[in-house]
């Protein structure tokens, strides 16, 4: 993967919000992009995987909400190796020898980032508690509220313009994922009390919103970044460092609730009565590590190539896919009422890529076509 990709040329302003990696009649080009895809199929690796992994925990003996915490983020180390490729082809690119910095970030995008991160590890907090209550379905179906908050923040902070297309996409996906959640009353797992069920709700609840909030601040960060006069370009490899960070300070934040919480000594013990075994134990907990990196690299990936609004489209779009797996896995129940919004859900993502390629289409339309101007001649 080439990680030094910069955001194209010229890019567009929204309102006086410059839009990195977003360019003047590039939809097509983003469609078509490699780096893209390849982010797209990380988040539906991680979209996917990381609730059946987190709930694979809780319904084998697993308690520990921080621990559940923590390791949404603790694979950060991950995006280390990506970087290191990046550092050395700069250094090899310079005639001069070394010098090439390692790290591209300037201080206030480093702090931005660890504002980001703190409000990711509290995020990842509530997700953990929602879930440890909460059947995979019921959850998927919370968090999907997500889109509705990414859509409303992204129009106050990044002026995110709708066309017909992205508002009938969230419409769609908005209505499948309340159908979804019409018989989601009656899933109280068995041991969950009523109060432990109202308070998985709420909070599940309360980290889709504060998800949603993440989206459009990261986007403008990179717009903000690339705005600021002398500030080197908003590249892939910058992306990845922002995402770096943010899983630092979002895993240092959870480790601190772990120590508080005293999970790191009750890790052994839960390991040995763990249902899977001990290696079953250790091996649930490294592959949710690098399940999860998978989704959050995925997801800043699509926004730098896309935009906020695009990453909570594709993850609102998976939740059908992370009900099939349930049902697979754990005998969650599938009738009519997920099938017809597994419908509404594709029908959603379709429209919103539909309107994508005929935005791209009006755009070149007006680039190679210029408007023309009469000239009066001089009788």
């Amino acid at each position: 993967m080439e990680v030094e990709t910069p955001a194209p040329p010229q890019p567009c302003k929204d309102a006086g919000a410059t839009r990195p990696g977003r360019s003047c009649g590039s939809a097509s080009r983003l469609l078509r992009n490699p780096i893209l895809v390849v982010n797209f199929v990380l988040m539906v690796f991680g979209t996917a995987g990381g609730p059946l992994f987190l709930r694979a925990y809780y319904l084998q003996g697993g308690t520990r909400k921080w621990l559940s915490a923590f390791l949404q983020t603790a694979g950060f180390p991950i995006l280390l190796v990506p970087l290191c490729a990046s550092f050395s082809r700069r250094r090899r690119r310079r005639l001069s020898g070394g010098g090439a910095p390692f790290f591209l970030m300037t201080p206030r995008l480093l702090a931005a980032s660890a504002g980001i991160g703190v409000m990711t590890g509290l995020d990842d907090l509530l997700y953990a508690y929602g879930l440890a209550y909460l059947p995979v379905s019921t959850s998927s179906i919370l968090i999907s509220t997500q889109l509705a908050f990414t859509a409303a923040f992204a129009l106050l902070l990044v002026r995110q313009r709708f066309t017909a297309f992205s508002v009938n996409a969230v419409a769609l996906l908005s209505v499948g994922a309340a159908m979804l959640g019409m018989n989601a009353g009656g899933d109280r797992p068995a041991g969950v009390s009523r109060g432990q069920y109202g308070a998985g709700f709420a909070m599940t609840l309360g980290a889709a919103a504060l998800f949603g909030l993440v989206l459009p601040v990261m986007e403008r960060c990179q717009a903000r970044h690339a705005a600021r006069p002398g500030a080197a370009p908003v590249t892939y490899t910058l992306v990845i460092e922002m995402q770096l960070v943010i899983g630092l300070t979002a895993t240092i934040f959870t480790a601190v609730g772990m120590l508080v919480n005293n999970d790191f000594h009750a890790i052994p013990e839960e390991a040995r009565q763990f249902g899977f075994g001990r290696s079953g134990y250790y091996l649930l907990l490294a592959g949710s590590a690098a399940t999860y990196q998978c989704f959050f690299l995925g997801t800043i990936g699509a926004i730098f190539f896309g935009s906020a609004l695009l990453s909570g489209v594709v993850m609102t779009v998976l939740i059908p896919v992370t009900e099939v797996l349930a049902v697979m896995l754990f005998n969650e129940p599938f009738n009519g009422t997920k099938g017809v919004a597994l419908v509404l859900s594709l029908w959603g993502f379709v429209s919103y890529f539909y309107g994508e390629v005929q935005t791209a289409k009006a755009n070149r339309q007006s680039e190679n076509n210029p408007p023309i101007v009469e000239q009066q001649l001089d009788p």
